[in-house]
């Protein structure tokens, strides 16, 4: 075993899972009998030749839009699904959460599906005895134990469920959206208990669409889209890369991870659009701030966003804004085709890419509708700065919806900076700027 191979908790080479479709249900039938072995199914790829690797210790996320094969990948490393070909190899202790039924007979109590679980997983009766109090404080359902679980509603189904999946002292802990539900409270003391089994060295992986917890929580992502192996790397990087899937900017995407393989990051893989020039004309604001040189930026061309500004209270142009003082992003856009309701958009996000706030024309009610080639727009968004002091990364982009569908007409990521000068810091990301009123009695 090679030194890599001894630091890796799960090792996943080459998986494939094919599912074979059928239009009828006959035809099953029919395939199954045919003297001429002939076929009657359309084979479907929930799984393409997939490869990646899990450290220990490692907190690793699977992201991808539905249908893209990360619940099917999990249900691989824990043994419910047999792949078509590929293997796994885990070298640890498992306990997984995945979807809502999985590993529970509900038949059974409470109880008895926690023994059962426990006797799956190797433990002796005597050790889930020892384990049984901490489980059932941690899931907080009552005499409700003692029911079958077919009686439980989803929130005191999943209590149960991550109450046994945390407190089993697991070496590999795998979690498939189960936190989405019950209620904030119980959310929030998941996490914080995921929290404590990550610093204490367990190897967690997991899938959710909340990509706030991805940027959160993980060492590494991983990124699939419709079965295939998209990219891994750093959290913030894969989410942006995400997005453009959302948005269908493929080609966009194929065009970076291109580069990036060839280490031609010069550009940080914009192809689909050139790169804005940020310092050509003297005259525009973009030219007094910090831009990004290593921006993300794309579109489909039909908008671009020319020119930006921020100023502070006093109207200066800045990348250096006063809490507690108001503020104004503005944006200037060039139209390039004719487009029916175009939306302007700003978000603030943290250094780890996490988005903290941020709006756009179509929550805030403004419409813009329609615009024509080679009309010009100047929007701006003006707010109080309430985060706390520190550094932050702007965002913007103008896009829209067009038959239902999502378009990007352009977006810059991270294009410039914000420093928050502030003389308080209160707890968290922003200031609630509580009015505090003490009297003695």
């Amino acid at each position: 075993m090679s030194e890599l191979e001894s630091k890796l908790a799960i090792k996943v080479e080459n998986i494939t899972k094919i599912y074979k479709l059928y239009d009828k249900p006959i035809d099953r039938l029919k395939e199954s009998l045919s003297p001429g072995k002939k076929e009657y199914h359309k084979d479907f790829y929930a799984l393409n030749e997939l490869s990646f690797h899990v450290e220990k210790g490692q907190t690793v996320g699977i992201i991808g839009t539905n249908g893209s094969g990360k619940s099917t990948i999990l249900k691989i490393i824990t043994g419910v699904l047999t792949p078509t070909t590929g293997q796994v190899e885990v070298n640890g202790k498992i306990s997984a959460l995945l979807e809502l039924g999985a590993g529970f007979n509900m038949d059974y109590t409470g109880i008895e599906n926690i023994y059962m679980n426990g006797t799956m997983m190797g433990y002796s009766k005597k050790e889930m005895d020892e384990k049984l109090q901490d489980i059932l404080e941690f899931a907080e359902i009552g005499d409700f134990v003692y029911q079958p679980v077919k009686t439980y509603s989803s929130g005191m189904f999943v209590r149960l469920a991550f109450a046994l999946a945390i407190n089993v002292e697991p070496e590999i802990l795998i979690v498939d959206e189960a936190l989405s539900v019950g209620d904030v409270f119980f959310q929030s003391k998941c996490y914080r208990r995921m929290e404590e089994i990550r610093q204490r060295g367990t190897t967690i992986l997991m899938v959710t669409h909340d990509m706030g917890s991805i940027i959160k929580y993980c060492d590494k992502v991983v990124l699939l889209n419709k079965g295939n192996f998209v990219a891994e790397g750093s959290a913030g990087h894969m989410v942006d890369l995400y997005k453009k899937i959302l948005a269908g900017q493929m080609e966009s995407l194929d065009a970076e991870l291109a580069e990036e393989k060839d280490g031609a990051a010069g550009n940080n893989g914009r192809t689909d659009l050139e790169m804005t020039d940020f310092s050509a004309d003297a005259s525009l604001m973009k030219t007094k701030l910090t831009i990004n040189a290593n921006r993300t930026e794309y579109g489909d061309g039909r908008a671009e966003i020319y020119d930006l500004g921020l100023f502070d209270g006093r109207g200066n142009l800045t990348n250096l804004l006063i809490k507690g003082e108001m503020f104004t992003i503005r944006e200037c856009i060039r139209f390039h085709a004719d487009i029916e309701t175009p939306i302007f958009t700003y978000t603030i996000k943290d250094k780890k890419g996490t988005d903290l706030t941020g709006t756009n024309t179509m929550f805030e009610g403004t419409d813009i509708r329609p615009v024509k080639s080679g009309d010009e727009y100047q929007v701006e968004f003006t707010q109080k700065m309430t985060l706390q002091g520190g550094e932050y990364l702007l965002s913007m982009s103008c896009t829209g919806f067009e038959h239902g569908e999502h378009v990007v007409y352009h977006r810059l990521y991270d294009v410039a900076n914000l420093t928050v000068i502030s003389n308080k810091n209160t707890v968290g990301i922003y200031d609630m700027e509580s009015q505090v009123k003490a009297v003695k009695r």
